[in-house]
């Protein structure tokens, strides 16, 4: 599947806490384009969110049309981090595990920090914290360093994924705190690609090949010079409306082929466009 009738690309949040009603930065953001036209809609909670990624889904599969919704969060780990966790060196099985203990309230309550320090202690050494750091200095979890302090070649496990040696500005997803935390976002957003991706029709890429449902890891800051450019008020908001439109007029001209020419990967992920900046911008222009 190279063309899709409709494209949403998701900026997520794993804030703890509603976000503000009037709509802000830092918040969620979908954009959303098809050949009627673009929308960008503002959520306050993960729920609402996730509620409104569903019944896209649902539309789309009972209207026979194909979809791409594209998750600004890591949707893997480093090689080793999979087995380790749950035994079997798969982004799935960690998906599952992550979706059996994040605990995620209507309100954006959540046990994110928890859970990675429950994490950190299967994984410390005698010399090392477990690979996640980051925290509010007022919650008290010493297997969970406040600022990073890990020794990953004592882990035996990468700092970075492979795909972010092509977008090195790309943070770290063992980072849960401060500007940036990709981390908290990839703890809080992984269980819902394991909800999402169990109804029938849907492929997550480029674990999978893709299908009439696709769902993919994106970053919008790979368009940062549209997003400079753009007038919107939101620079959330710009990013999701802008990478949606450049993912689906690649997809109108039947360009999005080597965007998803990447091997399945079992483990790692990719990013959606990493190595095109130029034909992203350039579907823009």
């Amino acid at each position: 599947m190279q063309r899709f009738d409709r494209v949403i690309v998701a900026d997520w949040s794993a804030s703890s806490t509603l976000s503000p009603a009037r709509p802000s930065a830092d918040a969620i953001w979908l954009g959303s384009i098809d050949a009627t036209g673009a929308q960008s809609t503002y959520h306050r909670s993960r729920g609402s969110a996730e509620a409104a990624l569903s019944l896209a889904i649902e539309n789309a599969l009972v209207n026979g049309q194909s979809l791409l919704i594209g998750c600004d969060f890591p949707m893997g780990y480093p090689k080793g981090f999979a087995a380790r966790l749950t035994g079997t060196a798969s982004a799935r099985a960690v998906w599952a595990w992550l979706a059996e203990h994040i605990e995620d309230a209507p309100n954006n309550g959540n046990n994110r920090f928890q859970i990675a320090a429950q994490i950190n202690r299967q994984f410390a050494t005698a010399t090392s914290k477990g690979p996640f750091w980051g925290r509010p200095a007022s919650l008290n979890l010493p297997d969970l360093p406040p600022t990073k302090s890990i020794n990953y070649n004592v882990l035996t496990l990468p700092e970075r994924r492979e795909v972010e040696t092509l977008v090195p500005r790309a943070q770290p997803v063992w980072k849960l705190y401060t500007t940036g935390a990709a981390g908290s976002q990839g703890l809080i957003g992984q269980p819902m690609i394991h909800r999402l991706s169990q109804r029938h029709g849907t492929a997550v890429w480029p674990f999978d090949n893709p299908a009439q449902i696709t769902l993919a890891e994106v970053y919008p800051s790979l368009i940062a010079a549209a997003v400079t450019a753009d007038p919107a008020s939101v620079k959330d908001e710009a990013q999701v409306r802008l990478l949606a439109e450049a993912l689906f007029s690649l997809s109108q001209q039947n360009l999005l082929a080597p965007l998803l020419d990447t091997s399945p990967c079992a483990e790692e992920g990719w990013i959606l466009g990493a190595g095109h900046t130029a034909a992203l911008l350039g579907a823009l222009s």
